[in-house]
């Protein structure tokens, strides 16, 4: 068994995982950590008075009916903007990830995804698209993906022109390097940016004056939104992200570069609602933004901090000892000593639950969610929050989301039992039998 996953499983594993393009996406996102949380909690902030009257009454009284200016002002900075600030940092790590020092192909793949912007937008009671006016939509989490494909696509392009020595300017030696370095990149980028602007002149002329952007959202943001946003594929995300945990391969590292940009532009849809004082639930999506951490991953892939409460509960000293050692960490979500500590990986008796927990959790979670029973997510949180505070948190500072969150780690603690009770039946008997065996060794 193990022949056949190093020879045909990891390696196409580890190559997808690390696919230079999937890592800029991913680092991309995890570095625009402080952007997101920020929003999110502002959104978070301005909101929380229509839950908790008292809280919106105080605010009111000691700063005024304007109180909600600031949250307004860090969403507007922040989440309004997520696709330009995803653009500028994918270019910089793909180009990285080449050679290039990644400065001048932000701005090349910035221009690149201006470029294929509508430069006029509807005005009430003006009858043509009035230019000069950009709709903000083109700049938040609907245009997620057209900005990482732009993105990927203008530095792709910009790194193999510089390549190129022919069309490099070469100055004296004599000249600044950042002078150099410029004038030697001027041609590249020139020629990317008269690409992509040629792309999108003949798109629209071939779409009959329908931009890329929109074209994008039409055929592919949408349906892929849409099948994102189900249960199927919550139950195949989650299902993946553990069959590459039990043969010892970080799952939600290669998994990341697909799941994380479509969680963010969906869990940033619901902040945008949740910012605008929207109370219809079905408006909201319900696989979103942190809804793993704040629901699924308790104590980490697997839900394992509920498999080290069922040994704290009924295992003998050196399973209390692994409980020691990794109920601290798994407080904070984090699981590694766990899952290779029991261990985890390739065990055919923990693998059972590590992974039938964690589904029949995200099947639970979705559920109660798209019936109205819970509240959706509408907060971006650190991956790291506690049990029960991550559900309070993500769904906005609702009572629904910390019960969901408790509810399901005393699931997992219940399905973890039986496994325990049975290893430390096994355990009891090699133990007995071992004991027999020096027994008569002495007798003899």
């Amino acid at each position: 068994m193990m022949s056949f996953i190093e020879k045909y499983i990891l390696p196409y594993a580890m190559k997808f995982g690390n696919n230079r393009h999937l890592l800029a996406i991913r680092d991309t996102l995890v570095g625009m950590l402080a952007i997101t949380m920020v929003g999110s909690f502002a959104v978070l902030f301005n909101n929380i008075g229509g839950i908790f009257k008292p809280w919106g009454t105080m605010m009111e009284a000691i700063f005024g009916k304007n109180w909600t200016v600031l949250g307004g002002d860090i969403w507007w900075g922040t989440m309004a903007f997520l696709s330009v600030f995803s653009v500028f940092g994918i270019a910089y790590r793909l180009a990285k990830s080449y050679g290039d020092d990644g400065f001048e192909a932000m701005f090349v793949a910035g221009a690149a995804f201006f470029i294929l912007i509508p430069q006029s937008a509807a005005v009430d009671g003006v009858k043509a698209p009035v230019w000069g006016l950009i709709n903000t939509n083109y700049f938040g989490a609907t245009a997620l993906f057209t900005g990482i494909i732009v993105s990927l696509a203008a530095t792709e392009i910009f790194v193999r022109l510089s390549r190129v020595k022919k069309i490099e300017i070469k100055l004296p030696d004599g000249v600044p390097p950042a002078v150099a370095r410029s004038f030697a990149k001027l041609i590249p980028g020139m020629l990317t940016i008269f690409i992509i602007g040629l792309f999108g002149v003949i798109f629209r002329h071939l779409t009959h004056d329908v931009y890329f952007n929109d074209w994008l959202g039409k055929v592919l943001v949408s349906p892929l939104s849409a099948a994102a946003d189900s249960l199927p594929f919550a139950i195949l995300i989650t299902l993946l992200i553990h069959l590459f945990w039990s043969i010892g391969i970080h799952g939600d590292n290669i998994l990341d570069g697909i799941k994380a940009p479509l969680l963010q532009k969906l869990g940033t849809d619901n902040i945008n609602l949740y910012a605008k004082g929207v109370t219809d639930y079905h408006q909201y999506h319900v696989l979103a933004g942190n809804f793993y951490d704040a629901f699924v991953n308790l104590g980490g892939s697997g839900a394992t901090i509920g498999l080290l409460i069922s040994m704290l509960l009924v295992a003998r000293r050196r399973q209390k000892q692994m409980v020691a050692l990794g109920m601290p960490p798994a407080i904070f979500q984090i699981n590694e000593p766990v899952i290779f500590g029991v261990p985890i990986v390739l065990n055919p008796i923990w693998l059972i639950p590590f992974i039938a927990t964690p589904v029949i959790l995200t099947t639970i979670s979705y559920l109660a969610i798209s019936s109205g029973l819970v509240h959706p997510v509408v907060a971006n949180i650190p991956w790291v929050t506690p049990v029960g505070i991550n559900g309070f948190l993500a769904t906005g500072g609702h009572i629904s989301g910390a019960v969901l969150s408790i509810v399901n780690l005393g699931i997992s603690i219940c399905i973890y039992l039986p496994f325990v009770y049975a290893v430390e039946r096994i355990e009891s008997k090699k133990l007995k039998s071992n004991d027999n065996v020096s027994s008569k060794t002495i007798n003899m």
